[in-house]
């Protein structure tokens, strides 16, 4: 189950992962590739910490 959870965030992170190189083009920094799997793997450590703390929530509030 959590592994299938992370490669939803890894779809969900490398659908931004645009947006997030545009952004940091324009502000003048460089993503290299060898650096977006790193990246990738910081965001889906985030999205699970969010993810646990929403459940946690929901179950609080049964």
């Amino acid at each position: 189950m959590e592994q299938d959870r992370t490669m939803q965030y890894m779809a969900i992170a490398m659908k931004y992962l645009p947006e997030a190189k545009q952004m940091l083009d324009e502000t003048g920094l460089e993503l290299e590739p060898q650096h977006i799997q790193p990246l990738v793997s910081l965001l889906t450590k985030v999205m699970d910490e969010a993810y646990e703390l929403g459940k946690q929530n929901a179950l609080d509030l049964e």
